[in-house]
């Protein structure tokens, strides 16, 4: 049974999951929307909002939170610069992710995901 077990595995191990998260969340907020399968999309949802919403603290700690997971260092300025102080009336819910249908190869479930 996989009771109170979050996440998703994806048929990855654990350290191509985390790169792989770490990669789709730094392009998400780089160019503002990725497209991507349902589940790593509703994985990597999660994970982007928990950095928008250190961009919206503000202060030094959440800035090294933010820099221990996001890859680029232009990202986390943009984060912290733009991207927080723009929701800063918004509690949460900063992503909007649109089905685009199944994908031509293997009919996987294909959606883009975006920032609001």
């Amino acid at each position: 049974m996989r009771h109170r077990m979050a996440g998703r595995k994806l048929s990855r191990t654990a350290d191509h999951r985390l790169a792989m998260y770490r990669n789709q969340v730094t392009d998400l907020l780089r160019y503002g929307k990725i497209v991507t399968t349902e589940p790593k999309a509703k994985e990597v949802r999660s994970l982007a909002e928990k950095m928008i919403t250190l961009g919206k603290a503000g202060h030094l700690g959440a800035r090294r939170q933010a820099l221990a997971f996001i890859m680029s260092k232009d990202v986390v300025k943009k984060v912290f610069d733009e991207i927080g102080p723009s929701y800063s009336d918004r509690a949460g819910g900063y992503t909007r992710m649109a089905k685009l249908g199944p994908r031509q190869g293997d009919g996987a479930s294909m959606v883009q995901l975006e920032l609001v």
